[in-house]
């Protein structure tokens, strides 16, 4: 009997889903400082990043969202990811103030690709929106929309020009 009972233990071991709390985005603020430069995200132009990673309290930030999805593409990670939020740009005051907490899960999002958007860092954007209309009047001025598992690497890991950040309307 007892065999019995261990085996039937085991199979219902085996079914048992560990569920993971997704964290909700965190509102953007002074205290936020970027992953790679250490600078407060909040002081640059453009769309931002957050990523919450399992084990940490707090999300990694991220002055542009091209530096999130690079994150995401590179062996760098120590932590699985929990949740990914970009700022939803079609909600965003300005290019220059893209809002503290309108915030998208970024598996969601609809994604500028290649347009002449320039990030917190100088570097070509990835722009974020959460409805497709607002990406592909944004696409009008160049650009094409993927969504994030269609984002290949090179896009966001090869070398690019830094360039100046001019504002974008």
């Amino acid at each position: 009997m007892r065999p019995l009972l261990l085996l039937a233990l085991l199979c219902l071991a085996g079914c048992i889903e560990e569920t993971v709390e997704v964290p909700p985005p965190i509102r953007l603020s002074e205290e936020a400082l970027g992953h790679y430069c250490q600078m407060d995200v909040a002081e640059h132009a453009g769309p931002k990043a957050q990523i919450h990673l399992a084990g940490l309290p707090m999300p990694i930030w991220f002055a542009q969202v091209r530096d999130g999805i690079a994150y995401l593409r590179s062996g760098e990670r120590s932590h699985d990811v929990l949740a990914f939020y970009v700022n939803d740009m079609g909600a965003a005051p300005s290019w220059e103030r893209p809002g503290a907490g309108n915030w998208i899960d970024a598996t969601a999002a609809f994604f500028v690709v290649g347009s002449d958007a320039v990030g917190g860092m100088g570097a070509p954007e990835l722009v974020p929106f959460a409805r497709e209309q607002d990406a592909r009047a944004f696409a009008e001025r160049g650009g094409r929309i993927k969504r994030l598992q269609e984002i290949e690497a090179a896009e966001v890991l090869a070398p690019v020009e830094i360039r100046p950040q001019e504002p974008v309307s």
